[in-house]
């Protein structure tokens, strides 16, 4: 009894002493206390001392022999167990244990392939001399080693053609089938088990509870974690971590915290686990660290999975505290060399906005960086808006031979589509082309999106049919893309594309179809797209999906359908929803006025602080001559010292952006700007056009208001680009909703100066052709 709490070295230098007695008193001789010695030092992987002994024993036998191989075997050394076999077996009578414990050899190979290859010789020799029907134990062994080989088809095919099977047999072949991901027919054969009474072991209970994990099939798991507590397995550490997992995977964070409640015992991994469920759930971070300290109190060190998990919870928060307090303990236990740990620290830097020490630790890393390192970098520039130097990163990244993934370019590709930077995007587009990952799925879904948000639609929807393969996020992408930029009917056309294919959809398609309807006044269509949902695809409704229909009702003009629509919603509008109300109301012209002071009001206690709610307010007010009220709406957004968001509008040229607000006098070509400006003020006019000067929302003289609309940003950014001589098209981003007036004076401009004007304003796409738009005016 003593040896069994004797700890590895102790255990070492006691079987040497006995060693040294031993060879005094001449026993090693003896055939029993020879291998006797053989199996100890093996099992305590001193193979030097297990070989010598074996090759000084005057008598041999197959226990000796198999001793030898057992401990090899358990040290994860099979080439070096089968050598022991090749080299005795001549010299003892082989038995039915040796073969079984050279097929768990041949599954030790470290290169898999070679042991299958050995292990299928030894197959041969058991049906050539009908050992695989002799004993149950070798079709066991045959079991094991084709799985653990990943030939799981000779392994079913040994299982089916057992004529006897035991417990070993189906634990083996249900461990098996779970490692090899086929995780229905493991679930599948547990059953299949328990149907012919066979008790099964703890190794059978966690492959078929780990295959429920991988299917997601959370009632079969609860069902199996049943049979688990009857059967008395539940109190096993491996079986009650491998129901924590069971119940992190599937997102049931109360039943992982109950599971783990009721352990008896708890090892590391139990620990890690629960607080890696805590991470993923997005929970409370006080609830993650709160377990965290329980362990160091239980007496448990933090390894690297504990710190990898803890970083994760803690960058969610985007707060710099918790990471340098969970730093500085990555330091104490000297973990800090970890490349998984330094990769978390870059993504829980990056979030929480310290570029600085991502930096450090990213030139600290050298040889240790991976592709995680890499994107971990790149997307905390993106994060902090830093597109330039992520930019260089995946230059740099090419430069020394890097391979970028489909992680790295998607994520690239998002940004431009963020910020709206095609150029920077078709650069990232022709790096994609050189790394052969044009056809990927996941970039090309990135590209759809990135063209469609940045103006090329026509690029958009000419790749997107050039893709070989499709998903879900490539078809959400190009209804989306289409919604945006005004081709309603093309997003719907795509959309029955879509379901022809078999693609189903989720609840983002159903943003870009109802958006597609809202922007070209399909009403009763959305609402059977909206019907359609529920009835047909089986997906709840969402807040988004709400506020498009009440957009779709206002830019209608259905205002007295809103109020009963709001009235009618299974759900409490939010704070986006009433605002899609204050906007349809804006458009109103002063119709519904009371709607939209009741919304204006809910905003006001939701969202005090945003400036937005005031502007609203204050501008329909204004649509509808009501300039007191909006004097007065104006006032209490001073009192509540809220700052409205300043207009912008931006070009991107040869020589960088150029930024422009109304009446902006700050540019260096101002005068070259403002004489444009008169002149295509001329022209349009001589066209036809005519200021809305309903759209200046102020109370002023009608001369007034026409000068003051004249100085709008997006006007400024337009004629600042005709100083230049080029006939590309005209691209324009401005940071609010276009004014009606500058919408009708972009038309006339397209027709005068016959160039393409594409603006994208906060809410859509506009293409000005030839005097039209891709709106036909209903925006």
């Amino acid at each position: 009894m003593q040896l069994l709490v004797l700890n590895y070295s102790q255990a070492c230098k006691w079987q040497i002493q006995i060693l040294a007695r031993i060879k005094k008193s001449g026993l090693l001789a003896n055939l029993y206390v020879g291998s006797a010695l053989v199996g100890g030092f093996s099992r305590l992987g001193s193979f030097d001392y297990a070989r010598k002994i074996f090759e000084q024993m005057t008598a041999r036998n197959a226990v000796s022999m198999n001793g030898l191989m057992v401990g090899l075997v358990r040290q994860k050394c099979g080439e070096e167990a089968v050598e022991v076999f090749k080299e005795t077996r001549h010299l003892v009578d082989i038995n039915l244990d040796s073969y079984v414990i050279l097929l768990s050899a041949c599954a030790e190979f470290a290169l898999l392939d070679e042991g299958r290859r050995k292990g299928r010789e030894v197959h041969g020799y058991a049906i050539r001399t009908g050992l695989n029907d002799a004993k149950v134990a070798v079709g066991n062994g045959l079991i094991n080693m084709y799985a653990k080989c990943g030939d799981i088809d000779h392994a079913r095919s040994v299982f089916g053609l057992m004529v006897d099977k035991d417990s070993v047999s189906w634990n083996s072949m249900i461990t098996g089938l779970d490692q090899n991901k086929c995780f229905e027919d493991a679930v599948k054969s547990y059953n299949s088990m328990r149907k012919t009474g066979l008790m099964p072991s703890n190794f059978a209970l966690i492959s078929a509870l780990s295959s429920c994990a991988s299917l997601g099939c959370i009632l079969l798991g609860q069902q199996t974690h049943g049979e688990g507590i009857k059967l008395g397995l539940d109190m096993d550490v491996s079986v009650s971590n491998t129901l924590l997992a069971l119940y992190a995977e599937t997102s049931r964070l109360a039943e992982c915290q109950k599971v783990f409640s009721w352990m008896l015992d708890r090892d590391q991994v139990s620990w890690n686990i629960v607080i890696g469920a805590l991470a993923d759930s997005g929970a409370s971070v006080s609830e993650a660290i709160e377990v965290f300290l329980e362990m160091m109190r239980a007496g448990w060190s933090p390894n690297r999975v504990t710190f990898i998990n803890l970083l994760a919870t803690v960058s969610s928060l985007s707060t710099s505290k918790l990471s340098h307090q969970i730093h500085a303990l990555i330091l104490k236990y000297n973990v800090k060399d970890d490349n998984a740990i330094e990769n978390a620290l870059l993504a829980c830097y990056g979030k929480s906005g310290e570029m600085e020490n991502c930096e450090e630790i990213f030139s600290r890393m050298s040889e240790r960086r991976d592709e995680v390192s890499w994107n971990s970098m790149i997307s905390g520039y993106i994060h902090n808006e830093l597109l330039c130097k992520a930019m260089d990163l995946v230059w740099l990244m090419m430069q020394r031979g890097q391979r970028l993934d489909c992680f790295t370019f998607a994520t690239v590709l998002s940004a431009c589509a963020t910020v709206a930077t095609l150029e920077c995007g078709m650069e990232v587009h022709a790096c994609a082309i050189r790394a052969c990952l044009e056809s990927d799925v996941v970039i090309g879904s990135a590209l759809v999106d990135m063209y469609s948000k940045c103006g090329r639609i026509d690029y958009a929807s000419r790749f997107f049919n050039l893709m070989p393969v499709r998903n879900l996020y490539s078809w959400n992408s190009m209804i989306s893309g289409y919604a945006r930029h005004g081709h309603g009917d093309n997003a719907l056309r795509l959309f029955t594309r879509m379901k022809l294919s078999g693609q189903l959809p989720d609840h983002i398609t159903f943003v870009g179809v109802l958006s597609a309807c809202s922007h070209i006044g399909l009403v009763d269509e959305g609402f059977e797209y909206f019907k359609s949902m529920t009835e047909v695809y089986g997906l709840v409704p969402r807040v988004e999906h709400y506020s498009c229909m009440v957009d779709l009702l206002g830019r209608a003009g259905e205002l007295d359908k809103i109020e009963n629509f709001i009235n009618k919603m299974p759900i409490k509008p939010n704070i986006l929803i009433w605002r899609t109300v204050l906007g349809a109301c804006c458009r109103g012209n002063g119709r519904k006025t009371e709607l939209g002071r009741r919304a204006a009001e809910m905003l006001f206690n939701m969202d005090p602080q945003n400036a937005v709610n005031y502007v609203l307010l204050s501008n329909m007010y204004a649509s509808g001559g009501k300039w007191e009220d909006m004097a007065r709406t104006r006032r209490a957004m001073r009192e509540a010292a809220v700052k409205k968001e300043a207009g912008c509008s931006w070009v991107t040229m040869k020589d960088g952006v150029h930024v422009f607000v109304a009446g902006d006098n700050s540019h260096p070509e101002k005068g070259l700007i403002y004489a444009k400006l008169k002149e295509l003020d001329k022209k349009i006019r001589d066209a036809g056009y005519v200021p809305q000067i309903k759209f200046a929302l102020y109370d002023l003289e009608p001369e007034n208001k026409e000068e003051l609309l004249s100085y709008h940003s997006e006007k400024l950014a337009v004629a600042f680009v005709l100083t230049r001589n080029s006939g590309l098209p005209i691209r324009i981003m401005k940071n609010l909703r276009v004014c009606g007036d500058c919408h009708s004076a972009f038309k006339y401009i397209s027709k005068v100066v016959d160039r393409s004007i594409v603006l994208r304003d906060s809410n859509r796409f506009h293409h000005f052709e030839d005097g039209k738009c891709s709106c036909l005016d209903y925006w």
